[in-house]
C-alpha cells in the first residue's frame, strides 16, 4: 500500500492496460481511518473503451505507517449519486 495519503488511488493496471482509471479524488476525511470519494472509469474490453463514470468510497486504516483498504461502497450510476445527494441534502436542510 502506501505511506502518504495523498498517493491512495484506485488506478489499476493489468498487462500494461489501465483497466480502472481515476479521474478524480476528494479527500474526505483524514487520519487513521480516511474516506475517499473517487471518481473513475473502467475498461470495457468488449467495446474497446473505458464505460461511463463511475463513483466509489473507499474508506482506509492506517496501521504501522501504511494504508490499508478496509471497506469500499460504489456508487452504481448517476441517478443513485444524484439519489444521495438529494437525500443529503433535504437532511442537511432540516438538521439546521
Amino acid at each position: 500500500m502506501t505511506k502518504e495519503v495523498d498517493d491512495l488511488t484506485i488506478n489499476y493496471e493489468e498487462d500494461g492496460l489501465l483497466v480502472v482509471k481515476e479521474l478524480d479524488k476528494e479527500i474526505l476525511s483524514k487520519g487513521a481511518w480516511t474516506t475517499i470519494l473517487f471518481r473513475y472509469q473502467n475498461w470495457d474490453k468488449a467495446k474497446g473503451e473505458y464505460a461511463k463514470e463511475m463513483y466509489t468510497i473507499r474508506r482506509y486504516q492506517k496501521r504501522q505507517g501504511e494504508y490499508t483498504s478496509k471497506s469500499k461502497f460504489n456508487i452504481s450510476s448517476r441517478e443513485q449519486a444524484e439519489k444521495i445527494i438529494e437525500t443529503l441534502q433535504k437532511w442537511l436542510k432540516k438538521n439546521k
